[in-house]
This record gives C-alpha cells, structure tokens and sequence, in this order.
C-alpha cells in the first residue's frame, strides 16, 4: 500500500501547491482557491486513511505477490450480459440531473419517477415468484 500512500499523499502537496501559485496569481478570485484547496484536503484523507490501514498488513498485499493475471482471478459474481435497465438507469438519472441543474420542478418529478422505475426494474430483472419457475 505504500505507492498508494505516496499517489496520493503527492497529490495533497499538488493541489495544495497549485493552490498557493492560484492565490497569488488569481486577485479577487477565492472560488478556484477554495476548490484546490479542499481538494488537497480530500486527497490527504484518502491517503492517510490507506496509510493507516495499510499499517495492518504484514508484507505486501497477497494478490500483489508476483503481479500476475491470473492470481486475481476468481469469481465476481453475475453480469448479465444482455440488460438494457442500466441504460435506462443513466437515462432517467442524466434528465433528472439535467433537470435538477435548471430547477424545473415538473421534469424532476418526472426524472425522479422514470428514475426509481428503472432502478426497479434492474434490481428485480431476474426476480422470480416462488412459485413461479
């Protein structure tokens, strides 16, 4: 976990870096400050959190041993290859996004609506009765 830690941590001293050069050349304008500045602050808890769990592993990680492909295999779970459910997924939350951004109220109603549905319909895409074969 230790490249992890120094990506990440590098990238805090970045952002914050970029954040000093932006308040010095950027007069009057604190919003871009503002952003590098909680950016960096994201990027330092994510890296201290991995630093600290990374503390807990002996050694290097086991599916880091030699790098190959196939010690990552395994079994991760079902796909189905065939559903258009995420493309309504993204659909429907894309307009209700879009909708949110320009507060139109009726559209996120709608967005809203066309949203749960979908997310309905990709959650029990292979739900059977019990009875049901």
């Amino acid at each position: 976990m230790h490249v992890e830690v120094v990506m990440f941590l590098g990238l805090t001293a970045f952002f914050w870096l970029a954040a000093i050069i932006y308040g010095i050349f950027a007069r009057g304008e604190v919003v871009g400050l503002v952003a590098l500045i909680l950016t960096g602050g994201l990027t330092l808890i994510i890296g201290s959190f991995i630093a600290f769990a990374g503390r807990r592993l002996d050694g290097p990680r086991p599916e880091d041993r030699d790098a190959e492909i196939s010690e990552g295999a395994g079994e991760l779970g079902f796909f189905s290859p065939g559903s258009y459910w995420p493309v309504t997924v993204a659909a429907a939350a894309a307009l209700t996004a879009i909708a949110v951004a320009f507060w139109l109220v009726w559209l996120v109603i709608i967005g809203t609506g066309l949203l749960l549905m979908s997310v309905c319909g990709m959650l029990f895409e292979y739900h059977r009765r019990p009875a049901g074969h």
